[in-house]
């Protein structure tokens, strides 16, 4: 290992001082970790810079020479728990990003590891701030930050399914990455992840249903990845086979141009009816369309003289997530709850998706709503919330199929068998998938 560290190494101190000098800022000790940190994470081995952030940041607690480690210094300089535990974030998300980007996924696991293992002595020291350190890290391990920062691993190690929020961590990072309050390393880690973990999930969905549809192809070769079973291929069929002149994408179309000129108020009248067009249960239809009206009606009642355009587009289609989702970011709402308690879990999500089609940018948005659900029934048994995640199962697949970059198409493989049904000649269909350029919409 190179012989730099950064009690010693006073060229990271110049680089900060400079910079800060063109900005007029003042000078933090945090900038002096930040720094050193990045220049060896891509200089040194990876073995090297675990030692070195176990050093800084654990060893010192325990170290005879505590007062000479620079991570105490950071203590005399934060104001209180909360800057703290911002930095020691920021430094892990430094690694994390590095790491992430050069495949090095085993040195993730391994820093996250170095707070799993630590295990304080026995205090030698009368000293008040090294108590209050170790006070603030033992509370950092056992917080939702360390909880979030665990995520980061969940790809790259041998996965404990024993909680069933592990198969959806790809939501847990979109609502991580939107959160302004992380550090924006942590955000762009959590980006990177979970867009990875989306890429992977589709992938495997195309190949599972590729091979489960070829006598000729080892079946085993690629996994499911929902836990639906068999019961994907057939939900894939009942969706693709809606094509043609009432697609979902050819109503969102006809949608866009039908509003371009609306008021706000007619806007949201039309979007109910938009969204529960062709919806079978009549009953059930009225009972969600009189919720949804009210509940608009007396949302920016102020504008509903104004033009819709980009901005309240994707306001409104927020504002419909939330009352299909959850209205106060924790619970479910009053319409999920009704939805998904009768069995409908198939007619939210294509509910969702129509509002998706309308307006791209409110995916975010859907995803962090997902995460807060997720969230809520983390606490639940599988067995308790088996309605939930039935929910998310159908929604990861109608989203890989509808909201994606891959298409999928129905096609009859024999001309001989006799027009009839489609649910009569259910096996008579394969389906294919291929690449598809990204289209934008309003």
């Amino acid at each position: 290992m190179t012989a730099k560290s950064l009690p010693n190494n006073p060229k990271h101190e110049d680089i900060v001082k400079s910079n800060s000098q063109q900005l007029n800022l003042p000078i933090r000790q945090e900038e002096l970790i930040y720094s050193f940190l990045v220049e060896i994470v891509n200089e040194w081995k990876p073995e090297d810079v675990l030692r070195e952030f176990k050093r800084l940041f654990i060893d010192c607690l325990d170290s005879s020479s505590w007062n000479n480690i620079p991570a105490i210094n950071i203590i005399n300089c934060v104001n209180n728990e909360y800057e703290f535990r911002n930095t020691l974030k920021r430094c892990c998300y430094i690694l994390v990003n590095n790491w992430a980007s050069k495949r090095k996924y085993k040195y993730i696991q391994e820093l996250i590891n170095l707070f799993t293992k630590y295990s304080p002595q026995a205090a030698t020291n009368n000293c008040e701030q090294l108590d209050i350190y170790k006070n603030w890290l033992k509370k950092f391990i056992n917080s939702h930050d360390y909880e979030k920062l665990k995520l980061f691993a969940c790809k790259y190690e041998v996965k404990n399914q024993d909680h069933w929020i592990n198969r959806y961590t790809s939501y847990l990072l979109v609502a991580q990455s939107f959160d302004i309050n992380n550090p924006t390393e942590q955000q762009e880690a959590a980006r990177i992840l979970s867009q990875q973990m989306k890429d992977k999930y589709k992938f495997e969905l195309a190949m599972y249903i590729a091979r489960s549809q070829s006598a000729a192809s080892c079946t085993t070769r690629y996994r499911n990845p929902s836990i639906l079973g068999d019961n994907v291929l057939r939900l894939i069929k009942m969706i693709v086979v809606k094509k043609g002149k009432f697609s979902y994408e050819n109503l969102a179309n006809i949608f866009i141009k039908q509003t371009q000129n609306q008021t706000l108020k007619l806007f949201k009248e039309s979007i109910v009816k938009y969204l529960f067009f062709s919806l079978q249960s009549q009953e059930l239809v009225e009972m969600l369309q009189q919720h949804l009206t009210d509940n608009l009606s007396s949302w920016k009642v102020e504008q509903d003289e104004e033009i819709i355009n980009k901005n309240l587009l994707l306001r409104s289609c927020n504002r419909v997530i939330d009352c299909l989702t959850t209205e106060n970011s924790q619970a479910p709402s009053p319409l999920f709850v009704l939805l998904l308690s009768q069995g409908h879990p198939l007619t939210l999500v294509i509910i969702l998706l129509k509002i998706i089609l309308i307006c791209k940018n409110a995916r975010s948005h859907l995803e962090i709503r997902i995460a807060n659900l997720i969230s809520y029934y983390e606490n639940y048994s599988e067995e308790d919330c088996k309605w939930v995640i039935n929910f998310i199962e159908i929604f990861n697949i109608i989203f890989a199929i509808y909201a994606e970059n891959i298409e999928y198409n129905l096609i009859k493989m024999s001309e001989d068998e006799q027009t009839g049904n489609f649910q009569s000649n259910f096996e008579a269909y394969r389906v294919f998938s291929q690449l598809r350029e990204d289209t934008q919409t309003r």
